[in-house]
């Protein structure tokens, strides 16, 4: 235990996952496939983060970027890392230099920051209900990220972005296996029920009878057809509830962003937005600061943005959780803004000139 006089900070640092959890939510920041490939590091469609290899400074960096906002967490950029995924590529020989780089870039970021350092392990894309076969090379996927992380020293492991709720058991075994506390969350359908026809709450339900520690949702579905889910798995389980949408204004007719279209017909060139014109659908930062607080007031503790988040999101997070991280001193200060501020020592006239030409719909109304 902690001395008793030891700073909060200090103490803070010595408090694993469940601990942290008891005491009052924690934010894990993701969305690093899509951050990456705006930046012109990741390539849109296999989505393999072969950024780490190449530009593994960018990818401290952006793991620093999340931490200055807010995060708890430094999940290691292992998404997708896997042997199917690489093969696709053509770099299944970079298999475990890949996982060994992200896993060590992670850790140096959360050491030197006092956060948590999360393994992460997802959705195979290779599994099939009914195919044997898959299940043991699913297995053999799992068993092999596992294996890396529990080298680096994880503190704990996420397993993530499952449709199908048998993959997502697979999932959990191997990390239980392995000694790790696990977050297992689904990335709920279109039709609102996993690939198999089981409900998020009765998966949840059967994952946290199979120990999971953390259960919940992630990707696919944004705040708005998140949270009814939200709802329903909290009202079914007794441990804790993570909630990761992405940032994207999903609704009850397109509840994922898979499924979105846009009216105005300014599509990608596949003829849909997903995944690389979905810009017209963006959160704003207070509707991720609004999603946070009704998420926790259902009753959900593991909170964070998944695909298309930015550090700025994570940051309205936080501070809607009622946080200052580091990076609120860089929060917004409109007073001082030349058309919109109040401060005397702006120009008067421009002012003016905004009250008459920029009114807001509050004033308006």
């Amino acid at each position: 235990m902690p001395a008793r006089n030891a700073p909060k900070k200090a103490s803070r640092k010595s408090l694993g996952l469940l601990e942290r959890l008891a005491a009052g939510p924690v934010i894990c920041a993701e969305g690093y496939l899509f951050e990456f490939e705006r930046r012109g590091y990741l390539q849109a469609g296999a989505y393999v983060p072969e950024v780490v290899l190449e530009h593994p400074q960018l990818v401290e960096g952006l793991h620093r970027d999340f931490v200055h906002a807010g995060s708890d967490v430094v999940e290691a950029f292992t998404y997708y890392a896997h042997r199917a995924k690489l093969k696709i590529v053509g770099r299944e020989k970079d298999l475990a230099k890949i996982n060994r780089v992200a896993l060590a870039i992670a850790k140096k970021v959360a050491r030197s920051t006092g956060t948590l350092l999360a393994g992460d392990i997802c959705n195979t894309s290779i599994y099939a209900t009914d195919d044997a076969q898959s299940h043991k090379q699913a297995r053999r996927i799992f068993d092999e990220q596992i294996g890396w992380a529990v080298d680096a020293g994880v503190d704990f492991i996420v397993g993530e972005t499952y449709s199908f709720a048998g993959e997502a058991l697979l999932a959990l075994e191997a990390i239980k296996r392995a000694g790790k506390p696990a977050v297992i969350t689904l990335s709920v359908p279109r039709e609102g029920r996993m690939r198999e026809g089981w409900t998020a709450a009765e998966t949840c339900r059967r994952l946290q009878d199979a120990g999971a520690d953390v259960v919940g949702m992630n990707c696919a579905r944004g705040p708005a057809t998140t949270l009814p889910l939200l709802r329903e798995i909290r009202a079914a389980v007794t441990c804790h509830v993570a909630a990761l949408p992405v940032p994207y204004r999903t609704t009850p007719a397109e509840p994922t962003f898979q499924s979105l279209t846009d009216p105005s017909g300014a599509s990608g060139p596949d003829g849909r937005p997903f995944p690389t014109a979905l810009d017209p659908f963006l959160c704003n930062r207070y509707e991720i600061g609004e999603f946070g607080k009704e998420a926790l007031a259902l009753g959900a503790r593991y909170l964070g943005v998944c695909c298309g988040a930015g550090p700025h999101h994570v940051r309205s997070l936080a501070e809607a959780l009622g946080r200052r991280p580091a990076a609120s001193r860089y929060s917004p200060d409109m007073s001082k803004h030349i058309l919109f501020g109040n401060d005397k020592r702006l120009r008067q006239d421009y002012l003016e000139y905004a009250r008459r030409n920029y009114r807001s719909p509050a004033a308006s109304g």
